[in-house]
């Protein structure tokens, strides 16, 4: 099937100077380069995409995948020596967006777990009717539950 004559092969390395590329295929260019010029290429792919003209969004969009290159390819670097290289903020990226809400909902399911260790420990096995609203319970919710637990010692409501 690759031998077919519709099938072309394009070898990234042979596409020439990353600088006369189009954008689009200049960022596929960028995931191959080595370490050395990766964060000058990179750079000047943020400055060409801020000076291009297009829209806010598409500019966003190319920056966003600049980022998301840059945050794989220098796993060992800090988010601020990533900013430092790109001359961004990646705090407005989307890849920076998705990291802080997968941790965001990891704090709230081991925040979320806490509490019914230590409701149950506190007035053993819940009734799975009392379970599932905590699945529900926002963060500020559940940090209330588990110190308004510390006041109590049955589960019965006190009238």
């Amino acid at each position: 099937m690759l031998e077919s004559p519709k099938v072309h092969r394009v070898f990234l390395n042979e596409l020439g100077d990353i600088r006369q590329l189009p954008l689009g295929v200049a960022l596929m260019v960028l995931t191959i380069l080595k370490d050395g010029e990766v964060a000058m290429e990179a750079r000047a792919l943020v400055n060409r995409s801020q000076a291009s003209g297009e829209a806010p969004q598409q500019s966003r969009a190319i920056i966003d995948m600049i980022a998301t290159i840059m945050v794989y390819k220098f796993t060992n670097l800090s988010r601020q020596e990533v900013e430092q290289m790109l001359g961004i903020n990646l705090q407005e990226t989307r890849v920076y967006r998705e990291a802080k809400a997968e941790g965001e909902e990891i704090g709230v399911q081991r925040e979320r777990s806490l509490v019914l260790r230590q409701l149950t420990r506190r007035v053993g096995e819940l009734p799975q009717i009392l379970r599932s609203p905590l699945d529900s319970l926002s963060l500020d919710q559940l940090e209330a539950l588990g110190e308004a637990l510390l006041d109590f010692s049955t589960i019965a409501p006190r009238f």
